[in-house]
């Protein structure tokens, strides 16, 4: 069973909503979800004129491949009304695969661990309530080192917190 590490996010049609809608679907297509952070909120990232986001890491076990595991994160999108109209835009709702496990995959769908990972603050502070200590199995720190040398400069701002439990960092 390999640790897969979402990160769901929306900024559309009641965000807390679609982010519950997201979190039961998600539990429902891989089953065990050991880990979630507080929800946060943040303002976009790559095109600033749109509503604030809120976002979420989740965290579930499975034995699914990676390509199964993006299929499986698209459906649920699709399922929840995820239309690709415009790059980095507003969204009912977002899943982006972080890490899976320490798998490094690099195919012209998929790029694991998340190309973007370093670059944002939205996702790398939910990432270390769950993980600090993590290490990214390409760049080789953790997820701590990764926020401290990040160029991201939007607030993120806890918006609710629904930690689980408390994960080793």
């Amino acid at each position: 069973m390999e640790k897969i590490y979402l990160l769901i996010g929306s900024n559309l049609n009641n965000p807390e909503k679609q982010l519950a809608l997201a979190e039961e679907e998600i539990k429902t297509s891989f089953g065990n979800l050991v880990d979630k952070s507080s929800i946060y909120e943040t303002e976009a990232w790559g095109v600033s004129d749109q509503p604030v986001f809120l976002n979420q890491v989740l965290v579930v076990e499975s034995n699914d491949n990676a390509a199964d595991i993006l299929a499986k994160t698209q459906e649920i999108e699709l399922k929840l009304g995820r239309e690709r109209k415009e790059k980095w835009g507003a969204r009912i709702i977002d899943i982006d695969i972080l890490y899976i496990g320490e798998q490094v995959i690099s195919t012209e769908q998929l790029k694991i661990p998340h190309a973007y990972i370093q670059e944002r603050n939205f996702a790398l502070i939910p990432l270390i309530e769950i993980e600090a200590k993590f290490l990214h199995p390409v760049f080789k720190v953790t997820n701590e080192q990764l926020l401290q040398v990040s160029n991201d400069t939007l607030e993120v701002k806890i918006h609710r917190n629904e930690k689980l439990h408390n994960s080793q960092s």
